[in-house]
């Protein structure tokens, strides 16, 4: 790895923060930024309401597996060009015109993600069976040079989830888990998840019940317990594995409020922290 001289805070951009267009600009002003402030910031985004609204416009119907999009070849190139082509696009040109220097990339490129295919697992009448879900991937290994060397020149890279296997077959991937493996093989020093609320809650209809920090080790007890459900599940799984690939801590905060962006390096913790 490139030795840098700044510490990292890498951002899993996405919700309501990205389809707001003044949000949005606030959003990235804040996390943009922490780079006058001595850090290092990179953005991870996916963008599943723009694929939704692409497949609509196209005609191209989808199936859900237990919630999960199933992406044939022909529904890849749009999701492709929504990710990389739209949202990506977007996120630079409104980086660069707040004064500051992005590069657009995907998985794909300089080889930064290796894929490789998913098969959705669920139980079938007591017996574990598996789902093809086409052209949808994991993360197989990630090389952080091109990264490195961006952060290294000054510029922020912008960074969607779509990477290629061994083969070159491509894949869209889970932006949250694409998010978790970056944040470890760059040794970002926090990885931060913006999402729609506060943080994690003991119980999700109180925010007075919001969780201020806890351990990996905590996680699946949580989970057995229904307090991590839904869409918190894939964000607190990219926070495990952050953690085990080589990030110093992970977070997740209100990306509706971008203040909370700001202090993220002040003495007033926000969101809920998640340490080893």
């Amino acid at each position: 790895m490139i030795k840098r001289k700044k510490p990292l805070i890498l951002f899993k951009y996405g919700g309501n923060a990205m389809t707001d267009d003044e949000l949005k600009k606030q959003v990235l002003e804040h996390m943009c930024s922490l780079t006058r402030k001595g850090y290092h910031v990179v953005i991870v985004h996916g963008g599943g309401p723009f694929i939704k609204d692409i497949l609509g416009k196209v005609g191209v119907e989808s199936e859900f597996i237990d919630g999960h999009r199933k992406t044939t070849p022909e529904a890849l190139k749009y999701v492709e060009m929504a990710l990389k082509g739209e949202v990506n696009g977007s996120l630079v040109s409104l980086v660069n015109r707040l004064g500051y220097k992005a590069v657009g990339l995907s998985g794909k490129d300089g080889k930064m993600a290796i894929a490789t295919k998913r098969l959705h697992r669920k139980m079938v009448d007591g017996k574990w069976k598996s789902f093809d879900l086409g052209q949808v991937g994991d993360v197989k290994h990630i090389n952080p040079q091109l990264p490195e060397q961006l952060l290294n020149e000054g510029y922020i890279p912008v960074v969607t989830c779509i990477a290629s296997d061994e083969e070159g077959n491509d894949y869209n991937i889970n932006a949250d888990m694409f998010a978790g493996h970056l944040a470890g093989a760059l040794h970002a020093e926090q990885y931060i998840v913006l999402t729609d609320v506060d943080g994690l809650r003991m119980d999700k209809d109180k925010p007075e019940t919001l969780i201020d920090k806890l351990h990996v080790a905590e996680i699946p007890s949580l989970v057995e317990a229904g307090v991590i459900q839904g869409g918190m599940l894939p964000k607190m799984d990219a926070c495990r594995i952050a953690l085990a690939d080589g990030a110093g801590s992970a977070r997740i905060i209100n990306g509706t409020q971008p203040e909370q962006i700001s202090d993220l390096i002040g003495k007033n913790p926000v969101g809920t922290t998640i340490i080893k």
